[in-house]
């Protein structure tokens, strides 16, 4: 009997001491892994650039409405991109570059109302292109001085307010895609984008 008792005791002292060893081995691994952590923390810090900072109603293509969290803004968007989610994580954003001439803002001009849309003024065609069935055309903005913002890209239906401007695209180019080319009829009795097939 004296020997079970004795067993008994060593059993369960050596699992007190398994604990111990496994509490004493956990310690030291977080320990290990929190100085590992902190010392790769160190070495990406060196090289990490802080956010750029931007308050509400700053201007860019879009004006902030308000900072949401840290690291994210709330943007006023035009109203034909409704579909879009209007806040952005900030690697997304960058600032606004600002002209090195005194005095001199590159401010986008603002929208003229149409029915409630909010529509800028097209300044000329310069190119056309067919894009999954669908007529584009490259329009130049009125206005508009930053290079990526002066010409763009927009579908036909964008652009019902500007069927002068592409009477007068066709006579100088018309080899480009148009209403009238036969590509783009091909595809409008095939049923449009819809039934366009890569």
């Amino acid at each position: 009997m004296e020997e079970i008792h004795n067993l008994i005791q060593f059993t369960s002292l050596k699992t007190i001491l398994l604990e111990r060893y496994q509490q004493k081995s956990n310690q030291y691994i977080k320990r290990e892994l929190e100085a590992a952590i902190n010392q790769f923390k160190k070495y990406a810090d060196k090289s990490r650039a802080s956010p750029p900072d931007f308050n509400s109603g700053e201007m860019g293509p879009f004006p902030i409405l308000k900072k949401v969290i840290t690291h994210a803004y709330h943007l006023k968007l035009p109203s034909q991109w409704k579909s879009i989610h209007p806040v952005f994580h900030i690697s997304h954003l960058e600032p606004v570059k600002t002209s090195t001439i005194p005095n001199w803002h590159q401010e986008r001009p603002p929208p003229i109302i149409i029915e409630e849309e909010e529509e800028w003024e097209v300044l000329q065609i310069l190119d056309s292109k067919l894009k999954r069935g669908k007529l584009w055309y490259l329009v130049e903005w009125k206005g508009f001085i930053q290079d990526s913002e002066r010409s763009t890209w927009a579908p036909t239906e964008n652009l019902k307010n500007c069927r002068e401007l592409i009477k007068d695209f066709y006579p100088l180019y018309s080899h480009k895609p148009g209403p009238n080319s036969s590509k783009y009829l091909f595809f409008m009795v095939l049923g449009g984008e819809r039934n366009y097939q890569k």
